[in-house]
């Protein structure tokens, strides 16, 4: 397990790296005060607080690992513990002690390949997902084994938790899953900081992005009656 001083981050600031899905990744620098504004979101739209126990087993130097949970957590003195490395088999097994994971897609889909997934017991389990889309059929698995599903959209430059949606339970999932425009990603009905369409390409603004200005994503959305947001797909 690795040891990592969030004290000095919150109080220094923190340089991370994109993760490259939506172009080169490049190193980011965050602020202290822009910390302050994310943890706050991280907080509030994750229910962390001083009881929580966070499993994180995302690299560090990625927003995932560090900004969604972890550090946020930290603010508020909950308990966090950080794996070197990510076995799906113990993961799954270290996961009861828990109340809080961040994961990808691909973590995602191998612990449900895991040995011991279908009748695993994950109530109350909160699982954030973000990096790359999370299907539906991940949502189903992990719901349907009582976690909470919180599938999430957001950026290095932007904030680790900008736009998300939260399953507890399959009614909703199939509520929101026959609605879903098809072949799109559902990005959330939950907003965590302006936002505007232009010619169909998102923009954000807030305290927790870098930027002071609006801050073109290059992700070209819609939304659907309910104010639900979707991801087509990149701006070419």
């Amino acid at each position: 397990m690795k040891m990592i001083d969030f004290g000095k981050i919150l109080e220094e600031g923190v340089t991370i790296s994109s993760s490259g899905t939506t172009g080169p990744a490049k190193e980011i620098f965050r602020t202290p005060e822009n910390l302050k504004a994310a943890n706050k979101v991280a907080v509030e739209a994750q229910k962390i607080s001083v009881t929580s126990k966070i499993l994180t087993v995302t690299r560090m130097s990625h927003a995932g690992g560090l900004l969604a949970q972890s550090l946020p957590a930290f603010s508020v003195n909950a308990e966090v513990t950080v794996l070197n490395k990510f076995n799906p088999f113990t993961f799954l097994k270290n996961l009861e002690h828990y109340t809080h994971t961040f994961l990808a897609p691909a973590q995602m889909k191998a612990l449900m390949n895991t040995k011991g997934f279908k009748d695993c017991d994950l109530s109350g389990k909160r699982i954030l997902g973000g990096s790359d889309p999370v299907s539906w059929e991940m949502i189903e698995s992990f719901v349907e084994r009582g976690a909470i599903v919180q599938p999430n959209w957001g950026m290095s430059e932007i904030g680790p938790i900008t736009i998300n949606i939260e399953f507890d339970n399959l009614e909703y999932v199939k509520y929101v899953k026959e609605r879903c425009f098809e072949g799109y990603t559902i990005l959330g009905n939950k907003f965590y900081c302006d936002w505007k369409i232009i010619d169909h390409e998102l923009y954000v603004k807030g305290d927790t992005c870098i930027y002071d200005d609006w801050f073109a994503t290059g992700d070209i959305v819609a939304l659907d009656m309910a104010n639900r947001m979707y991801y087509l797909g990149r701006k070419k």
